[in-house]
């Protein structure tokens, strides 16, 4: 099973009275209720994908992190992952880590990246029963104005009619998913479950 997350910010302290105001008394209760819901979701071989911002914390901090967290991790460049850039960080917990990737999901179609991209990859590609084929997983903007706008580029998008590449006419396919921990209880989720999840947000 694979499954994808965007924003926890461990180690984030700041974040529970500014910004998200995640509510938690302490870093330490919010640290511990983040790997509670991911060890109850994710076996040791499942995937998930990181998308961004994992840790705020000492490369000490977040090795120990790494140690305590199930599945087999991938990760995507977040501008708070400064641990990175740590002599004493251990990068073996970790299949791989990237800025940008694409992958296949149930014969669809995976583009990755910590920040929203509007024209993506693959954004006018459908089935043959005209369901998406591919879908852009984000982080970054967490439940902000700048997901406000992102939310308007995409209602604007999808009601525009337009030409697609081939010529023919139809409204622009904008499948777009903030992959915010928050969004889904800090659990990672798969990618029918965020499909879900951001439909019933309304978005």
């Amino acid at each position: 099973m694979r499954y994808y997350i965007a924003d926890p910010h461990f180690y984030h302290n700041s974040l529970n009275y500014k910004m998200d105001k995640r509510g938690f008394e302490s870093v330490e209760a919010m640290n511990e209720y983040m790997l509670r819901r991911w060890n109850h979701k994710v076996r040791m071989n499942d995937e998930v994908v990181i998308l961004g911002d994992l840790s705020a914390g000492s490369a000490e901090e977040t090795n120990r992190l790494l140690d305590r967290l199930n599945g087999r991790l991938y990760l995507i460049l977040g501008n708070h992952d400064q641990f990175l850039v740590d002599k004493h960080y251990n990068s073996a917990r970790f299949e791989w880590i990237k800025p940008y990737e694409e992958l296949n999901d149930n014969k669809r179609k995976v583009v990755l990246c910590h920040y929203p991209i509007m024209c993506y990859n693959g954004q006018y590609l459908l089935d043959k029963d005209g369901n998406p084929r591919t879908y852009m997983l984000y982080g970054h903007v967490h439940d902000t104005h700048d997901q406000r706008l992102v939310e308007m580029f995409r209602e604007i998008t999808i009601r525009y009619p337009s030409k697609n590449p081939d010529g023919e006419e139809q409204k622009i396919p904008s499948n777009m998913i903030n992959c915010f921990c928050m969004y889904s209880d800090y659990e990672p989720l798969t990618l029918d479950e965020w499909i879900i999840c951001n439909r019933g947000r309304g978005k």
